[in-house]
């Protein structure tokens, strides 16, 4: 079940497609007031609690990596990264809710490791997370303290 829903991310493309609008506006007016924080910002499928977030979540580093080689997911999480960098004036948490920060600190920490470039994702976790990664990540991933990776 695992390799199949890796070797097939149209479920990102298809949970996104009838919402992306909707999210590009709440972001874009600095409040997330809709449900689709799972299939945006995936993070980590061992680190979610709810089916759904099983069901969006990402594998391993390996498959983080084939979603950001896929153009139109890749395209829309670093637009949708922009659009929250743009938010100069806010918080995360007063952006998206607790919970839902907590799920994006995930995502940036486990695509900051993923890409080639992840200076965006960098970014994220700096100006929202004082430029700390998601320790819950990192252990997932065996990355461990200091997290060498982002230095």
């Amino acid at each position: 079940m695992v390799r199949a829903m890796r070797d097939d991310l149209t479920r990102f493309v298809i949970a996104q497609d009838p919402v992306y609008g909707e999210v590009v506006r709440e972001l874009s007016n600095g409040k997330k007031t809709s449900h689709w924080i799972w299939f945006i910002f995936p993070q980590l499928r061992r680190l979610g609690r709810s089916s759904t977030a099983h069901f969006y979540g990402i594998e391993d580093l390996s498959e983080a990596q084939t979603y950001l080689s896929n153009p139109m997911l890749t395209t829309r999480l670093r637009g949708c990264c922009e659009l929250l960098l743009n938010q100069r004036a806010l918080t995360s948490r007063q952006i998206l809710g607790e919970i839902d920060s907590m799920k994006v600190r995930s995502s940036m920490t486990l695509f900051a490791l993923a890409a080639d470039d992840p200076t965006i994702f960098l970014r994220a976790l700096t100006q929202f997370y004082d430029g700390m990664p998601c320790s819950q990540t990192m252990n997932a991933l065996d990355m461990g303290w200091p997290f060498k990776a982002f230095h």
